[in-house]
């Protein structure tokens, strides 16, 4: 199980469990994929629902690295994610909430 305590997301990816998480290394690597804007307007594209497939996929490969994986963007394209592009967009928008949020006592 993930842990949201530390920040963690889990993504399934032809069926296999991944853990991924927002360091501040894959922000900086996210930050600079990015290439013009901020991770600010990132997270507001998200807020509004005005994010891209891009930015999913930027997110996804930031958090998958953040958690140890040493995959591309490239590796994902051919990927079947469990659940579809709806929890795609789940996932990197929760990799988003958990990075700059803390999680509350349940």
């Amino acid at each position: 199980m993930a842990n949201p305590w530390t920040g963690e997301v889990a993504i399934r990816l032809d069926g296999t469990r991944h853990v991924a998480k927002l360091t501040l290394g894959a922000l900086a690597e996210l930050e600079a994929g990015l290439g013009t804007g901020t991770l600010i307007e990132l997270v507001e594209r998200f807020e509004v629902g005005r994010f891209s497939t891009r930015d999913v996929l930027m997110l996804i490969v930031a958090g998958l690295r953040g958690g140890g994986w040493t995959g591309t963007a490239a590796d994902l394209l051919n990927v079947e994610v469990g659940g579809g592009p709806v929890e795609a967009a789940r996932v990197a928008a929760e990799l988003l909430a958990r990075a700059f949020t803390v999680p509350e006592a349940g």
